[in-house]
């Protein structure tokens, strides 16, 4: 790497401990090497802070309790602290070394995450907000940078209590200041509010955005304009996320009262990766590509009021002109004219001048040879211009996203720069939008290429075609599920599915695309038709002439038989139900049956008590209505007399002798 202030440093042993093998990153206020624990013989990542901080009381005393508390933190998803100190003037955190990159490379290499990875990841550093939080920890710096990946994709969080040591160095409001990145900072810190664990579970859901769709909600060109953008505005979440939209909303919403914390957020995240497919390996950085280079951080931790500690643009470029090597070209003089081969030229005698011819032609020599430098110069120079394109302008990268193909094209073209697809993918905007770009900023020279990302339109869903025989809801539940609507709904009697089940759907194959309708026909149940009147319809009619009737209009019949004084045995007295009510075809109907006059045999009590006589009378189900005579005495006949068939329950006299 070329030499610079970073590089200078490398082989430095801190605290007699920790020698310093390699830069890994920078920031506005501190750099990131790879170090050698001597003693433990393991290697490990050490943040060595600004000088200019070792003075400042204030800092010195929050970074301490800070360490700390965070060095306390035992969580797979936080970066472990191992050490703290200071050392020729430095304050310096010694950190656990994970080298599969941070999500701020991962996303400046042109990569986007997916909804299932950005729902893994998010997750994952949801988990250790989470239990941070439960300590009474707020981050506060929440950002790419500090989303840092081990070489197996294994995520930490970074930089727990940094923001607030590095905030006591700058003033002492114990809260309510703007503090952290502006790009990620939430609206209450925008407002002046104090913070709480919400504003961490905000700023992740703006990172969760930017790492899907590449660009980073409410960015504007002034940290002003960036931070008033969100005051009262909802984070804005694109239809392409799908499933993950709704939950990134909810944590994104400027109302912290309305915002998910991080508990529940994780319960989201989780939800939403379930339904989804498995997210494919996170594009990490190998080990050895972070050997040559120093990673900077684009959107360094930055407090109103100070000065940039670490310039990180002064030492890229610094870096970058330590780096430069110009070849010139440099013109040979032409070697000199033997002395034997030289045309022979009288001397002039002393104190004569030389001759004029000889001094013109010396003169014309001597230009010759200065025009011939001067073109080789010349040449070279503009060799090395053209082929370094020094003279070739720039342009800031247009903002793509969201226009077609054909504005981006004609808008490039204005600026002399190409446009080529990279990818095409389905997505909630309309076909031949563009989604994402590469690169997303910065500047770029005429004659490049920016790629894009564009929208194929709403994916088709395929029509399912099983929806038959399901009931209605269930059925309206798999419609949404695929984001289909449920069209007309139409019922109709159907003598083989049930009541409220769907008979057919339409259409019923093929693909739709999601918002469009899929129409059902649902069973309201058999149909239904009146019983027929049977009796007295017809004289005389007997069962089986009502089983008839009652089988052509899809009614069964059974029969059941009652005693009737006035429809003769063996004839229709009615039906159960009555005729004219609604029946359901198939459904059975009791068709009343006479069996004439319930008449019974009075019995013969002749000689018995008057007790047992009306006893007798009684469970053969006539009424004694009273006794002639002496009641002592026994009985000598009744009326009806003995032998007459009377009506159950017809009255009999007892008469005694």
């Amino acid at each position: 790497m070329a030499t610079s202030r970073i590089a200078d440093s490398v082989g430095r042993v801190l605290g007699d401990r920790y020698r310093l093998t390699r830069p890994l990153g920078t920031g506005a206020s501190a750099h990131v090497y790879v170090a050698e624990d001597v003693s433990l013989r393991r290697r490990v990542a050490i943040k060595v802070l600004h000088p200019a901080l070792a003075g400042d009381e204030g800092f010195l005393r929050r970074f301490r309790a800070e360490a700390q508390v965070v060095a306390a933190l035992r969580h797979p998803n936080i970066l472990r602290v191992y050490d703290w100190g200071e050392d020729g003037g430095s304050p310096y955190l010694v950190m656990e070394l994970l080298e599969g990159g941070s999500l701020r490379s991962l996303l400046d290499r042109g990569n986007l995450l997916s909804p299932a990875q950005a729902a893994a990841v998010g997750a994952d550093a949801a988990r250790a907000l989470d239990y941070a939080h439960r300590r009474g920890l707020v981050h506060r710096d929440i950002k790419p940078a500090n989303l840092i990946f081990d070489d197996e994709g294994r995520l930490s969080v970074a930089d727990f209590g940094l923001a607030r040591a590095l905030a006591e160095a700058t003033w002492t409001e114990p809260a309510g200041a703007v503090v952290g990145t502006a790009r990620y900072a939430a609206p209450e810190q925008v407002r002046g509010q104090s913070l709480d664990s919400r504003a961490d579970v905000y700023s992740l859901s703006l990172v969760l955005i930017e790492a899907t769709t590449g660009t980073v909600p409410f960015a504007a060109d002034t940290t002003l304009g960036t931070l008033m953008a969100r005051v009262e505005r909802d984070v804005e979440v694109p239809d392409s996320l799908g499933a993950l939209g709704p939950v990134l909303a909810q944590a994104g919403t400027s109302d912290r009262e309305a915002r998910l914390d991080a508990a529940a957020f994780v319960g989201a995240l989780d939800a939403v990766a379930a339904k989804l497919p498995p997210p494919a390996p996170l594009p990490l950085a190998a080990p050895s590509s972070l050997s040559g280079f120093v990673e900077s951080d684009p959107n360094p931790t930055e407090y109103p009021g100070r000065t940039r500690l670490f310039d990180v643009a002064s030492i890229e470029a610094e870096e970058a002109r330590a780096g430069e090597a110009w070849t010139q070209a440099i013109p040979v003089p032409p070697p000199p004219i033997p002395a034997a081969t030289r045309p022979a030229v009288p001397a002039p005698l002393p104190g004569q001048p030389e001759p004029p011819r000889r001094a013109g032609r010396r003169r014309l020599r001597i230009a010759v040879m200065i025009l011939a430098a001067l073109v080789l110069i010349g040449g070279g120079t503009a060799g090395a211009i053209v082929a370094t394109g020094v003279l070739t302008p720039t342009h800031p990268v247009p903002r793509l996203v969201g226009d077609t193909e054909a504005q981006a094209r004609a808008a490039l073209e204005r600026l002399h720069l190409h446009l080529s697809v990279y990818q095409r993918s389905y997505s909630g905007q309309a076909a031949g939008t563009i989604l994402a770009q590469r690169p997303s900023r910065g500047t770029v020279s005429e004659g490049s290429t920016i790629a894009v990302l564009l929208s194929l339109g709403p994916q088709p869903v395929k029509v399912p075609t099983n929806l038959a025989g399901t009931p209605l809801d269930a059925a309206e539940a798999v419609l949404q599920t695929l984001g289909l609507k449920t069209g007309t709904v139409t019922h109709q009697t159907s003598m083989t599915v049930s009541a409220g089940f769907v008979i057919s759907s339409s259409p019923n194959s093929g693909t739709l695309l999601p918002g469009q309708s899929v129409n059902l026909v649902v069973s309201s149940g058999k149909p239904t038709v009146a019983v027929p009147a049977l009796a007295g319809s017809q004289a005389g009619q007997s069962f089986a002439s009502a089983q008839a009737a009652l089988q052509s209009v899809g009614l069964s019949a059974v029969e059941s038989d009652q005693f009737s004084d006035t429809v003769a045995k063996g004839q229709v007295i009615g039906t159960n139900p009555a005729a004219g009510t609604q029946a359901t075809v198939g459904s059975q109907v009791t068709v009343l049956i006479s069996k004439g006059p319930d008449l019974v045999a009075v019995p013969n009590v002749s000689g018995q008590s008057v007790a047992a006589a009306s006893q007798i009378l009684a469970q053969d189900g006539f009424n004694v209505t009273g006794v002639t005579g002496n009641p002592n005495k026994p009985v000598s006949s009744t009326s009806p007399s003995a032998g007459t068939m009377a009506h159950r329950g017809a009255n009999v006299q007892i008469f005694t002798g």
